[in-house]
């Protein structure tokens, strides 16, 4: 049974769902990616002071992170919070075909999971509760963060390691299903992973070293550096290396996958330099921290002898260091029975005639119901739990990845699923990743999600802040977890050691005197 202030809340949402319809489309559109999310945050922040929020622009020394906060009185914090980074390669208009956002190519940056949707759920959750708070006179303050970078696990580790979710009595995170069974139900115990980033930077710096005059090269000084191999060739050895290595990393079982993107090569022109810089990103995502650092002493190793063979030198800079999550059953109970209340998310006529028309145009065939049946069902987390056992070792704690393990060892934390759109396939196969991310994009197939994340977010935080007994379950079930809370015997400490890596080239939009593009040309 719900609450007066819980039944508020649903109003108000009912009554805001246009508004978050055309905020999530504002979020879609900007598709800004890791660490360059100016446009994404800006709006948050803006719209943030307008619900009356005194916002903290550029938490943690982060340019597009913010912490906002909202008081009603003396009482507990709840937190909630906004993602909105979106995926370079994945630019895809909110359309039934296959076709990037206008002026832009598909090598722009694109919503894939899609934290446009994530971001304004959370934030109409949020309002929706300050409403409740408001008419009903109930006391406590909202803690509402932005985070930015989540798909390189960036800021989490960050705003953890400055307090940023310190003093909560409660974290409600809330991602789109991506994948069965976590669909319309929340973790129980297998919680995610830890995940590492890192930058190898390989420099070539004196080239000169490489060859003597001595040795018969027919210009004396600088030119005799053409021969040098350069940073290109050193990353290459690098990348190499590490590939022919990654099955000997680490043992072949607990779920884990090593991946790479070369973010900056060559820095120097066609002429007969070497190139002075390239720079290398790998991702470690593994159950436990013992398992990531076991990979990255492998690639420490890597890179000095990819430096060494080429007569370069390396740096490592990193990029994101998270913990594994930490699972609370009392928190999974308050966001699954708040799902309950609101339901499973309904597509209507439209959606579904808009889904057809997407199954077609991707080279399949439509189907009288083109989603698939579990996006209108629930799932209770033991039952999923259960399910998603069954391909993993009984060692296997975690599985994985996502940052928002970071909130689970300075809070109580529940993290829930809500179904987003994904079609049915008639003869068994995959559809391209277009599909999935316009689905995320038009406001037919994407509302739904959106409406009932949100409900279910501010029915979840009503609970922590009206039912002390929930609330006291869930931070007693903590102290148990993690021997004592916040440094405890059990307890991890936060890992981030490093400063935020903002200055590296990540891909982004430029203006350049031909208008506004893409850092890779697009092919508009």
């Amino acid at each position: 049974m719900t609450t007066s202030a819980q039944e508020t809340a649903l109003a108000c949402l009912d009554g805001i769902q246009p508004l978050l319809s055309a905020w999530t489309r504002t979020i879609f559109d900007f598709g800004e990616t890791a660490w360059r999310e100016y446009q994404s945050a800006a709006w948050y922040v803006d719209r943030l002071k307008r619900e009356g929020f005194s916002v903290e622009e550029g938490s943690g020394g982060m340019p597009t992170a913010f912490c906002a906060h909202w008081t009603n009185g003396a009482g507990p914090t709840v937190g909630m919070y906004a993602e909105y980074d979106a995926v370079p390669g994945n630019c895809q208009d909110a359309v039934t075909v296959r076709q990037p956002r206008p002026g832009l190519g598909a090598e722009a940056g694109g919503h894939t999971d899609p934290h446009s949707g994530l971001g304004i759920a959370s934030l109409g959750g949020l309002l929706a509760t300050k409403a409740a708070m408001q008419r009903h006179d109930i006391q406590g303050t909202l803690r509402f963060t932005g985070e930015p970078a989540e798909k390189v696990r960036g800021s989490k580790p960050i705003h953890a390691a400055k307090g940023y979710y310190d003093g909560l009595a409660g974290m409600i995170s809330f991602h789109p299903f991506y994948m069965l069974p976590l669909c319309n139900t929340a973790r129980w115990d297998t919680h995610c992973g830890a995940a590492y980033a890192m930058i190898y930077r390989f420099v070539c710096d004196e080239p000169e070293n490489w060859v003597r005059a001595s040795d018969g090269a027919p210009i004396p000084q600088a030119h005799s550096a053409v021969r040098a191999p350069g940073a290109n060739d050193a990353l290459m050895t690098m990348y190499m290396a590490s590939k022919a290595l990654r099955d000997s990393m680490l043992p072949h079982q607990g779920g884990w996958s090593i991946s790479e993107a070369i973010l900056t090569a060559g820095q120097a022109t066609a002429d007969n330099l070497p190139a002075g810089l390239a720079e290398i990103q790998y991702m470690i995502r593994v159950p436990t921290i013992g398992m990531a650092e076991q990979v990255t002493a492998v690639l420490d190793r890597n890179a000095a002898a990819a430096a060494a063979i080429s007569g370069c030198r390396y740096e490592r800079h990193w990029v994101s260091k998270s913990r594994p999550g930490l699972a609370n059953h009392a928190m999974a109970g308050i966001a699954y029975e708040a799902l309950s209340t609101v339901g499973p998310p309904r597509w209507d006529q439209l959606a579904r005639t808009i889904a057809r028309e997407i199954q077609v145009n991707a080279g399949g065939t439509a189907t009288e119901n083109p989603f698939i049946d579990e996006l209108e069902r629930l799932i209770s987390p033991q039952e999923a739990e259960a399910i998603l056992r069954r391909d993993l070792p009984p060692s296997q704690v975690n599985s994985t990845s996502d940052d928002y393990t970071d909130m689970s060892w300075h809070a109580p934390t529940a993290r829930f699923y809500v179904a987003r759109p994904a079609l049915r396939s008639a003869n068994g196969g995959a559809y391209p990743s277009w599909v999935m991310n316009a689905l995320g994009g038009i406001p037919a197939t994407i509302d739904p999600m959106v409406i009932c994340a949100a409900k279910t977010v501010a029915l979840a935080a009503l609970r922590l802040l009206e039912d002390q007994t929930a609330r006291d379950a869930a931070m007693d079930e903590f102290i148990t977890r993690t021997g004592g809370g916040v440094g405890g015997s059990n307890w991890i400490a936060p890992l981030c050691d490093y400063d935020p890596p903002i200055n590296f080239r990540w891909p982004e939009y430029v203006t350049t005197a031909r208008g506004r593009d893409w850092w890779i040309p697009s092919n508009a």
